[in-house]
C-alpha cells in the first residue's frame, strides 16, 4: 500500500510540474509514467543497494532512456518528458536544509547538505549523459548493421 501511495504521489508531482510548464495535454500521461519509472528505479537502488548518488544516476538514466523513447514515439522534443520526470529526483529538501542552516548560523551542517545537493545534481547530470551516450551508440550500431547488410 505504501508503494502505491508513492507511485501516485510521484505521478501527480510529475503531472503537476508538466502542467505548470505548459506541456501539451497529449504528452502528460506518458510523461508521468516516465517520471514514475525513474523514481522507482531510484527507490529500488536506494533501498536494496544503498546510496542516493547511485540511485540518482540510475534514476536519471532511466528517465533519459524512456524520455528519448517517448519522444521518438510521440514525435516530440525529449525535454517535454525529461524535465517534468526529473522533479521527484531534485534535491529540494537538502537545498532547503542548506538555507535553513545558513540562516541559523550553522555553517558546518549547511556545508554537509550543500555537498549532498552538489553530488545529487552531478549524479542527475551523469545519468542523463550516460543515457544520451547509450542511445547514440545504439543508433550508430544499428546504422552500421544496416549499412553492412546492404553491402553484402
Amino acid at each position: 500500500m505504501h508503494l502505491l501511495i508513492i507511485i501516485i504521489g510521484v505521478y501527480v508531482a510529475t503531472l503537476g510540474f508538466a502542467i505548470l510548464i505548459n506541456v501539451s495535454p497529449k504528452y502528460l500521461n506518458i510523461g508521468g509514467l516516465v517520471g514514475v519509472a525513474g523514481y522507482l528505479v531510484y527507490l529500488a537502488y536506494y533501498t536494496y543497494i544503498g546510496g542516493y548518488v547511485g540511485g540518482n544516476v540510475f534514476g536519471a538514466f532511466t528517465i533519459g532512456i524512456l524520455g528519448m523513447i517517448a519522444a521518438r514515439c510521440k514525435k516530440a522534443p525529449v525535454i517535454i518528458f525529461n524535465i517534468p520526470a526529473l522533479v521527484p529526483l531534485v534535491p529540494g529538501g537538502q537545498a532547503y536544509q542548506v538555507m535553513k542552516n545558513i540562516a541559523l548560523n550553522k555553517p558546518r551542517v549547511a556545508f554537509g547538505f550543500l555537498m549532498q545537493v552538489l553530488m545529487i545534481a552531478g549524479s542527475l547530470a551523469m545519468g542523463f549523459l550516460i543515457a544520451e551516450l547509450v542511445i547514440q551508440l545504439y543508433f550508430y550500431i544499428l546504422k552500421m548493421i544496416k549499412k553492412r547488410s546492404r553491402a553484402v
